[in-house]
């Protein structure tokens, strides 16, 4: 009996005391769990729920005093930006959000940007490189991903290593960021006086890439910059593989970074993509796990390895956690400001963001890696080529 009153009063104790109590806080996104952009949608959505889970098997989120269990609130956007609109301001009016992640695809994060911008919701963009973005004034999102101009400048300059004056083909999707990162890449083979030896863009919708890789063939290009999502990246890889295009040199967006790449066989081999994020990245944090403990966390929830997309996920929980504890409160004034003065390393690399009024929120730390499929020992793997302090082998040419 006594050792029942004991109890009941510690545990009366710790219920009245501030350092120990125990509130929710809610955070909203959306998820493509259907239509074109699953398979990285998908992904993404895993690394922001292992984050949730990590979290909150550690007591929640430690701020002024208090332990926030997380509460993730999300729907399916279909891959739509209608239903994105929708579901954000659902988000935000019914289901009081008090912090927003945003979708994958920088054309949904667009859509986001403007409901959370609206109702000054402070939002974590990943999965979205489109820099435009960020130039339009909005003050209340923080860009995770290196912005669309830098994607596939480092596959340029890699490629030029092996062959200084290359035939450049971009074929592309015809979408926002797609788009973008071409147009960048495309000024910077102009302006080193490359050879452009097609220009092609494509519907997301794609199936048949014979008539641009018979233009590529018959045009005599030795390289392939561009793509778009999974699904069109994976088929215009496979098409090339089947349709003997003879090209040396292919970087694609995005498709190839996904450990599902690998099913495409001999075709996935020599393929390379700019990446956001490696597992063999060997960046030690200054907050968070480090990047093996993420990869096993992730690899032991999911059985699959995590793509960029998965620790981009992840990494959007764990900034916007990290902003909170700073701050010592919840209150999204305190939260933004810490945002707009962090410099801090995660498993994910360096983020910092941009303060500067034009492009406030933009991403300014973090850095691109350009990955490759090879085989080793009869086994499809991915190497890091470039840079070279971060690279793990040769570049296959």
């Amino acid at each position: 009996m006594k050792k029942t009153l004991y109890l009941l009063a510690a545990t009366m104790l710790l219920a009245a005391n501030p350092a120990f109590a125990q509130e929710t806080i809610t955070i909203g996104f959306t998820a493509s769990q259907t239509g074109a952009l699953n398979n990285d949608s998908t992904a993404q959505m895993r690394g922001i729920e292992l984050w949730r889970d990590d979290v909150n098997a550690k007591g929640g989120i430690k701020v002024g005093g208090k332990s926030y269990t997380v509460k993730l609130v999300t729907y399916d956007d279909e891959s739509q930006n209608t239903r994105v609109q929708q579901l954000y301001t659902r988000l935000i009016t019914q289901d009081k959000a008090q912090f927003l992640i945003s979708p994958y695809s920088s054309g949904l994060v667009a859509t986001a940007a403007i409901i959370s911008e609206q109702y000054g919701k402070v939002m974590i963009t990943t999965g979205g490189a489109l820099e435009k973005t960020y130039k339009l004034g909005n003050k209340n999102l923080f860009q995770l991903y290196t912005g669309s101009s830098q994607y596939l400048a480092g596959a340029l300059q890699a490629l030029k290593e092996k062959n200084a004056k290359p035939h450049v083909a971009f074929v592309y999707e015809d979408d926002p960021f797609s788009k973008a990162v071409v147009g960048a890449v495309r000024d910077t083979a102009k302006k080193q006086g490359d050879v452009i030896a097609a220009d092609e863009s494509y519907s997301a919708s794609t199936t048949d890439f014979s008539p641009v890789i018979n233009k590529m063939i018959s045009a005599k290009a030795d390289a392939l910059l561009g793509g778009g999502h999974y699904a069109d990246g994976a088929t215009l890889a496979r098409q090339l593989h089947e349709q003997k295009a003879g090209v040396k040199w292919v970087t694609l967006l995005v498709a190839p970074d996904s450990p599902k790449f690998a099913e495409l066989g001999d075709a996935a081999v020599g393929i390379s993509v700019p990446s956001q994020w490696e597992p063999q990245a060997a960046f030690k944090p200054d907050f968070g796990p480090t990047v093996p403990a993420f990869t096993k966390a992730f690899t032991d929830k999911y059985k699959i390895a995590p793509a960029y997309h998965a620790a981009g996920g992840y990494a959007a929980g764990l900034i916007l956690q990290h902003a909170m504890e700073k701050a010592a409160s919840i209150d999204p004034v305190k939260v933004a400001a810490q945002l707009n003065a962090m410099d801090v390393t995660t498993f994910f690399g360096r983020t910092k963001f941009s303060s500067d009024p034009k492009e406030h929120g933009l991403q300014v730390g973090h850095d691109m890696v350009l990955a490759q499929w090879q085989k080793k020992n009869g086994k499809l793997v991915k190497e890091v080529i470039w840079p070279k302090a971060a690279k793990t082998a040769d570049a296959l040419y």
